[in-house]
Parts: structure tokens; C-alpha cells; sequence
């Protein structure tokens, strides 16, 4: 078939699917693909913008962003949102736009073409119907070969869980064993992790069982570091499943992978224990342990990597939202000073989660003398008022407040040292909330109320006219 069609009146038209098969546009027809066409068109329709977005969440590249190896034509981008055209509409310039976005430009006031500049002598906007069905053809087959490659994903996961359980078709003695049990698990979280749709393959296959029995005593850390990322990649766990992962043996091997194993399996350890606190059923005593403080606050004082840090910070902030007497635990292994000292040297987006776990600390006895023991306490939190977000000032303000209620005497004097009485001031004068500036206004008396006056005036920093 020729790439171009005569017209009866004489003129020619691009064919689409020669186009898309000879490779003009993109996308041709790999091996193995030849009725791909044909079967695309006898399928029922998908809307286009379906196709788009289920691309876009698979990571594929035939959307902007996505993470496969063919990017969509330029021909098909609206040069205003950079995105996939749905409904293509040409201007009096001859520049195609989608309609939405340049409709949207000419609802502005705009009187200019967006790509050229030029002036627009004529507003009306001529749908491209041609260009509209090369987009919505590329899709579909692009769509109908996503769909293909999907249910290959969806079959090798099935074959995987069935040869770890030993139930193939071909038989088999045993499961597999030892080197050949880590190649499988390890295949099948890099297709977990690739394909989201996979998860649900691997929990049809009964690979959610099978993954809980691989957790046990004499598990080793190379099997359940593998099992554990499995399990927290999106593969649905029921409340039998997060029952089962509870069970004490389960616990214990996955809180000494928290110790010892890997930061990647360190992080996929938390996440497994926060999805179990989620469940209804989840038994506070599970997290009860001084071996999994530890571990969490190991991983919160690992620099090296952020990632770690933040998921060792949610740790215990679910801990001490799910179980109140915990929090006496993490005092007792020294996290109070640990997390102070952290305070300056955090990423700005760990900072927030530090400060709810001190205050939460804070709500026990042990929690409050801790803070007032560290000689770090004061001069952290004064370096935080208005640095990072109201909220962190407020966490702040609270760790300041309690040091300075048990010993004002000798907390005041040291906290308007390192410039307190300045900080309370800002925070009175600036645009935060009315509670949170009654607190600041609060401290600030107690301050004057534990030192002369011609000491505060100095430590406020105010010239000698406003004196």
C-alpha cells in the first residue's frame, strides 16, 4: 500500500497505518507484531486520554516522562502544555494546538499566535481531524503492545511464584533452594518494581503466602531482605496476610534485617512495619522492642543517606502515635540527645518529623528531663524559630517551653544568650497564627521574669532609641 492515497479530486492523504508501520511517525511494528494493526482495530475502543494516563502510570515512553525506550513523535506535542494532544485545533497561523490550552490563552486576552508571535487575524479554532486520528492510531498501538508485554510480565511472575512453591507445570521435587531461591525473588521484585500491574499477578498466583512462609527463624537475610521489598511494593495484603507477617518469628527476623541488613532493605523493613500498623488489628506490642528502636534510630542517624533518615523518622513517629508506652522505650536509648544534636545537620524536609518525635517525647516525664539535660536543646531550637515552617516553629517553641518551665532560673538567662528574645520578637511581629503567637509572647515573659531588664534589652538587640 502506498503512504499516500489519491484523491478523487486529484489531491493525496497520508495512509495512517502505512505511516505507523513504515515508521514515519514512529512506533513500527517490532517482531512477532504483524497483526498488531488488525487486532488493535477489532478490540473495543479505548478513550485516548485512558490510554495516555495508563501509559503515563506504567512509566512507559509513549508519554512524556515515561520510562521506556520510544519517546512520542514531536508532531503530537501541544507546544503550550508540552503534553500528548487529545483534540488537536489549528490556528489562522497554521500552528496546531490542543484545544483546551489554546482556548484558554485566547480567553486571556491574547491576540497572538503563542509558537510564531504573529498576529492573529482571525480567533477561530479549525479542529485537525487528521492529525487527531495519528495521535489516537500511535496510542492504540502503542496501548495494544503495552498489553502484550503486560501479560508476558503477568505470566513470567506467575511461573516465578509457582517455581518457588514447586507446583509447575513441568515437576518438581523440591521448591527451589538456596541460589536459584534469591535469582527468582530477585526477578521477581525487579518486575514488582517495573510493573505496578505485576503485584497483582504475583497475588493471584498465591505469591502473598508464599512470601509470608519465606519469613521465618531460619530465614536468611538474603531471602527475606528479597521477600520483604517484594511484599512492600504494592502486592495487596489482606488481614490474613498482616496477621501472619506479625507472628513473633516474622517480627524478629525482619527487626534484625533493621539492624544489620542493607539501607534499601533497611527502608523496605519500615515500610512493612507501618503498612502492618495500619491494620486494624495491629497489636501494639509488636513494636514494643527495645531491638527495633534501635534499629530505627540507627537508621535516622545514617547521613549518608536521606531517604534512610526520613524512613527512620516515620518509624517512630507511628510507634509513638500507635503505642503511648514505647515512647519511655526511645527515651531510654538515648534518642532525645541523639535527635538534638541531628537538628541542624537534617535535610529541610526530615526536620519537621524530628521535631513531632521530640514533642512527642516530651509528653513523658523522661522525655521532658532528657530534653532539659541536653546542653543542646536550647541552642538548636532557638536556630529553628522561623527558619523552616510554622509548624517547625511551633515544635520549637514547645521544646523551649518545656526546658525553660523546669528550670527558668537557669534556662532563660542561657536561651536569651543565644539570642532568644530576638527570635520570640519575629515571631510576634510576623504573619503566623494567633495561638502560635500567644506561645511566643508567653516564653518571652518568662524570660523578662528571669532577668534584669538591662540584660534583656541587650540580648533583644533594639538600638537606644527604641530603648
Amino acid at each position: 500500500m502506498p503512504q499516500y492515497q489519491e484523491l478523487p479530486c486529484g489531491g493525496q492523504v497520508l495512509d495512517i497505518d502505512t505511516a505507523l508501520k513504515d515508521g514515519i511517525l514512529g512506533c513500527g511494528p517490532e517482531p512477532g507484531d504483524g497483526a498488531l494493526g488488525d487486532g488493535a482495530k477489532q478490540q473495543q475502543p479505548v478513550e485516548l486520554r485512558k490510554m495516555m494516563d495508563e501509559l503515563d502510570a506504567a512509566g512507559d515512553a509513549s508519554v512524556p516522562g515515561g520510562g521506556g525506550d520510544e519517546a512520542v513523535p514531536a508532531v503530537f506535542i501541544c507546544p503550550i502544555s508540552l503534553e500528548p494532544m487529545v483534540d488537536p485545533a489549528t490556528l489562522c497561523t497554521g500552528q496546531t494546538y490542543e484545544r483546551s490550552n489554546i482556548a484558554r490563552w485566547l480567553a486571556l486576552g491574547h491576540r497572538t499566535c503563542p509558537t510564531t508571535m504573529q498576529e492573529l487575524w482571525d480567533d477561530a479554532l479549525t479542529p485537525n481531524a487528521t492529525l487527531r486520528q495519528l495521535i489516537a492510531a500511535w496510542f492504540a498501538r502503542r496501548y495494544a503492545r503495552f498489553k502484550k508485554r503486560a501479560a508476558d510480565f503477568h505470566g513470567r511472575a506467575a511461573d516465578l511464584v509457582h517455581a518457588l512453591r514447586g507446583t509447575t507445570a513441568v515437576p518438581r521435587r523440591s521448591p527451589l533452594k538456596g541460589k536459584a531461591r534469591v535469582a527468582a525473588l530477585q526477578e521477581l521484585r525487579a518486575l514488582a518494581a517495573a510493573h505496578q500491574s505485576v503485584t497483582k499477578a504475583v497475588a493471584e498466583a498465591g505469591g502473598v503466602a508464599l512470601l509470608t512462609s519465606l519469613l521465618g527463624p531460619f530465614t536468611s537475610h538474603s531471602v527475606g531482605s528479597e521477600a520483604v521489598a517484594i511484599l512492600v511494593c504494592g502486592v495487596p495484603l489482606d488481614a490474613d496476610a498482616k496477621a501472619a507477617l506479625m507472628q513473633p518469628a516474622k517480627v524478629s527476623l525482619v527487626v534484625d534485617m533493621l539492624n544489620e541488613g542493607a539501607v534499601d532493605t533497611k527502608i523496605n523493613c519500615v515500610r512493612l512495619f507501618r503498612i502492618l500498623m495500619e491494620e486494624k488489628a495491629f497489636r501494639p506490642e509488636t513494636v514494643a522492642s527495645l531491638s527495633l528502636l534501635v534499629g530505627a534510630m540507627r537508621l535516622v542517624r545514617d547521613k549518608r543517606h536521606q531517604d534512610g533518615v526520613a524512613a527512620g523518622l516515620e518509624l517512630l513517629n507511628s510507634i509513638c502515635a500507635v503505642h503511648r508506652p514505647a515512647r519511655s522505650m526511645i527515651v531510654s536509648i538515648g534518642a532525645v540527645q541523639q535527635l538534638v544534636e541531628l537538628l541542624p545537620e537534617l535535610a529541610t524536609e526530615c526536620v519537621e518529623p524530628a521535631l513531632d518525635v521530640l514533642d512527642a517525647l516530651a509528653a513523658v516525664p523522661e522525655g521532658r528531663m532528657a530534653l532539659k539535660d541536653c546542653p543542646r536543646t536550647i541552642p538548636n531550637a532557638v536556630r529553628l524559630l522561623m527558619r523552616v515552617s510554622e509548624a517547625c516553629t511551633r515544635r520549637a517553641l514547645s521544646m523551649l517551653w518545656v526546658v525553660c518551665r523546669i528550670v527558668p532560673e537557669e534556662s532563660a538567662p542561657a536561651a536569651l544568650e543565644v539570642g532568644l528574645a530576638a527570635k520570640l520578637l519575629l515571631v510576634i511581629q510576623s504573619g503566623c497564627g494567633p495561638e502560635l503567637k500567644q506561645q511566643a509572647s508567653e516564653l518571652l515573659k518568662l524570660c523578662t521574669m528571669n532577668c534584669t531588664s538591662t540584660a534583656f534589652l541587650a540580648k533583644c538587640k533594639l538600638t537606644k532609641t527604641i530603648q
